[in-house]
C-alpha cells in the first residue's frame, strides 16, 4: 500500500467514523476505546486469515492420542487465536436484529480467554454505549466501516491508523494531537541504527507500542537478508503511565506477535523490571522539558544518579518552604538520559530523541553530559529537521549509546555528529518525513563509522537493481507509448485514444523518475563516500575524538562539529535537482515555442507585402 493509498484510507475510515460519531452524540473519550477495538479486531482477523488454512492443516493432520489443541497451534504460528464466533466476518455477518454489541463483547472475551497478556486490555462493556433506545445500528455500521481495511493491510498499516485515529481523537477533545507517537520514519532510523536484532528491549515511555513494532519489523528484514532461520527473537518491556494507552501497546504486541510484558508505571518513581544494567536495547522517545519531578524521590535511585543529578544550584527560599513546597529535578531531560546509558548491559546500545536544547543545556546538566561522555557510552548524535513530529515543531536530535565503546582506550573513543536537516521529503506544508532510501542512506554512514563497508556495497548494488529495473519498465512501456501513439482509430475513438496516451505517457514518466531517483541516491552516497570508507563530510557528518569534544566544552551539537550546512529552501539536494531540471525542460519548450511563433509572425508580416 503506498502513501498516498494509506492517506485516502485513514481519510475515508475517519470521516466515516466520525460522522457516526456525531451522530451519536458521543463524546470522543467515549467513543474512541470501542473503535480502537474494532480496528484491532478487524487486523487481528487479517492477521489470522493469513495462517488459518495452515492451522487447519497441522490439526487435521494428527494422529495417535496426544492431539494438540487448535488453539496452540495457532499461538504458535501468528500468536493468538480467534474461534469462529471472535472472527472479524462473523461478526460483520451478523444480522441486523442480533445484538450486534454482546456479540463484540463476547468475542474480545474469547480473544483474552486464549491470551492471557491481553486479560483485562480489550474493550468490552463500552460497546454497549454505542446503542440507544433510538437507535441500535452504530455497532453494526461501525463494523461495516472498518471492513474496508484491505485484507493484504500489514502490521505497519495497522500501526500508522491507529496512530492516524489516537492523534484524531487527541485532537477531537482538545488535547496534543500525536502525543503518543513518533513518526514512523524517525523510529525506522533509530531502529537502522541501534539494529535490536536479538535479546530484550526496553522502552521506558512506550506510549502505544511503536518502537517495539519497528524493531520486529527490523528483525524480519534483517533475518531474510542473512538467511537466519534461528527462532530467537526479542522480548521487550514497556512501561507507561496512561493505563489506556499501556492497553493499546498491548493490543499492538498481540497483533504484530511480540512477546513482552507492558506495565502501568510512572518511570520517574517506578521500576518495575529492574532496568539497572539489564537490557540489550534501549529505545525511546521520552516527554521533553517535564519540571515537576520531584527531587527526593529520584536522587537515591542510581538509575539516576551514576552520572549526577539535574538540580537548581541555589536552595529554596525560606518562604516557599515554610508553604509546604518540595525541591523539584529543574528540568528531567537528564533523568531519561541517565536512565538510557545505566540501564543497558556490557553490550547494550541506546537510541533516544531528545529536545535538541539538551546537547547544550549549562549548570548540572553540563556536569552530568561531561561525565557521561568521558565514560565512552556516547556512539553518535543526530540533529533531525524541522516539522517531523505530527503536532510539535520542537527541533528535536537522536542520541544513540553503546555500551561496548567504554571498553575502548579513550585515545579510540569517537563520536559520530550528523547533522540530517537538509535529508527529508516533504510530505505536506508542514511535515515531512524520512523515505526509506534516507533512512539507509544516514544509517550506512554510521555503518562505515563502525568499519562496516561491506554495508554500503550492498546498499549500492540494491539502489543499482532497482534503478536497473525500473530502467528496463520504462524502456518497455515507452514502445508500448510509441505504438500507441501510431495506432490508426476512427475519429469516434479519440477522445479514448488521447486518454489512454495520457495514462501511457504519465506512466513511462514516473517509471523514469524511479530510475532518476535511484540513480540519484547512488551518486549521493559515491560523492560524499568515493572510497567505500567512512570520511568526515562538510556540513553532514564529522567523527570527533575525546579532545575535539572537551574543545568544544563537551557540547553534543552536531552544528558545532560538522561545519556550515547550506540554508534551508524546502527542498532536499534531490528534490532540487529534479525541481532545476525540470524548469530547465520547461525553458526550453517555452524558447522553442516562442521561436516558433516569432517564424510564424515573420511568415504572416512576409506574406502582407
Amino acid at each position: 500500500m503506498t502513501p498516498e493509498q494509506l492517506k485516502k484510507l485513514e481519510d475515508k475510515l475517519w470521516q466515516a467514523a466520525d460522522k457516526l460519531r456525531a451522530n451519536s452524540e458521543l463524546k470522543a473519550s467515549e467513543y474512541s476505546t470501542p473503535v480502537l477495538g474494532l480496528i484491532f479486531l478487524r487486523f487481528a482477523s487479517i492477521r489470522y486469515n493469513k495462517v488459518k488454512a495452515q492451522i487447519e492443516k497441522e490439526f487435521t493432520a494428527q494422529t495417535g492420542r496426544l492431539l494438540r489443541p487448535k488453539h496452540e497451534i495457532a499461538i504458535e504460528k501468528c500468536g493468538f487465536y480467534l474461534p469462529p464466533e471472535a472472527e472479524y466476518q462473523y461478526l460483520l455477518e451478523l444480522p441486523e436484529e442480533k445484538n450486534i454489541a454482546k456479540a463484540i463483547k463476547h468475542a474480545m472475551e474469547q480473544v483474552e480467554s486464549y491470551k492471557p497478556e491481553l486479560e483485562g486490555t480489550l474493550p468490552k462493556d463500552e460497546y454497549f454505549r454505542l446503542v440507544t433506545n433510538k437507535d441500535k445500528s452504530l455497532p453494526k455500521t461501525l463494523l461495516k466501516v472498518f471492513a474496508d481495511i484491505p485484507e493484504d493491510a500489514t502490521g505497519d498499516v495497522f500501526g500508522k491508523i491507529y496512530e492516524y485515529f489516537l492523534s484524531e481523537f487527541a485532537l477531537t477533545e482538545g488535547q496534543g494531537g500525536g502525543e503518543f507517537f513518533t513518526p514512523t520514519s524517525v523510529v525506522k532510523l533509530m531502529v537502522e541504527i541501534i539494529e535490536p536484532y536479538k535479546g530484550t528491549i526496553y522502552d521506558p515511555a512506550c506510549g502505544s507500542g511503536g518502537m517495539f513494532v519497528q524493531s520486529a519489523h527490523f528483525v524480519e528484514r534483517r533475518r531474510a537478508e542473512l538467511q537466519d532461520n534461528d527462532s530467537t527473537d526479542l522480548f521487550v518491556y514497556g512501561t507507561e503511565k496512561t493505563g489506556e494507552t499501556a492497553k493499546l501497546a498491548k493490543m499492538n504486541l498481540a497483533i504484530n506477535g511480540l512477546r513482552g510484558e507492558i506495565k502501568v508505571a510512572n518511570t520517574y518513581y517506578e521500576d518495575p523490571f529492574n532496568s539497572y544494567g539489564r537490557f540489550d536495547f534501549v529505545m525511546a522517545n521520552p516527554p521533553f522539558n517535564v519540571d515537576e519531578v520531584i527531587l527526593d524521590r529520584v536522587k537515591g535511585q542510581r538509575r539516576f544518579n551514576e552520572h549526577g543529578i539535574p538540580q537548581n544550584k541555589t536552595k529554596k527560599s525560606e518562604k516557599k518552604k515554610k508553604e509546604g513546597d518540595v525541591d523539584a529535578v529543574p528540568n528531567a531531560n537528564y533523568l531519561w538520559i541517565n536512565l538510557f546509558s545505566t540501564s543497558l548491559n556490557e553490550n547494550g546500545r541506546a537510541a533516544l530523541v531528545m529536545a535538541n536544547s539538551a546537547s547544550d543545556a549549562r549548570h548540572s546538566e553540563a556536569e552530568i553530559r561531561d561525565h557521561i561522555i568521558k565514560t565512552g557510552v556516547m556512539d553518535a548524535m543526530l540533529t533531525l529537521p524541522k516539522n517531523m513530529f505530527y503536532t510539535v515543531t520542537l527541533p528535536a536530535t537522536l542520541w544513540f549509546f553503546d555500551k561496548a565503546n567504554t571498553r575502548k582506550k579513550p585515545a579510540d573513543r569517537r563520536i559520530l555528529f550528523i547533522d540530517a536537516r537538509n535529508i527529508f521529503k516533504q510530505v505536506t506544508r508542514a511535515h515531512r518525513e524520512f523515505t526509506d532510501e534516507h533512512i539507509q542512506n544516514i544509517a550506512t554512514i554510521v555503518r562505515l563509522h563502525r568499519g562496516e563497508t561491506k554495508r554500503l556495497k550492498e546498499l549500492l548494488k540494491q539502489y543499482d537493481k532497482q534503478a536497473a529495473a525500473a530502467a528496463k519498465a520504462a524502456e518497455k512501456q515507452h514502445v508500448l507509448l510509441d505504438a500507441l501513439k501510431k495506432k490508426k482509430l476512427a475519429e469516434k475513438d479519440k477522445k479514448q485514444w488521447e486518454r489512454a496516451v495520457d495514462e501511457a505517457e504519465k506512466a513511462y514518466k514516473e517509471l523514469l523518475a524511479d530510475k532518476q531517483y535511484y540513480e540519484g541516491h547512488i551518486a549521493w552516497l559515491k560523492e560524499r563516500f568515493p572510497n567505500g570508507v567512512y570520511e568526515d563530510v562538510t556540513g553532514l557528518c564529522k567523527s570527533a575524538s575525546l579532545a575535539d569534544v572537551a574543545e568544544q566544552d563537551y557540547s553534543l551539537n552536531p552544528g558545532r562539529y560538522v561545519g556550515v550546512v547550506i540554508e534551508e529552501d524546502g527542498l532536499t539536494e534531490e528534490a532540487f535537482k529534479q525541481e532545476m531540471k525540470e524548469r530547465h525542460e520547461r525553458l526550453n519548450t517555452l524558447n522553442n515555442k516562442a521561436k516558433e511563433l516569432g517564424n510564424n509572425i515573420n511568415k504572416n508580416i512576409t506574406n502582407l507585402f
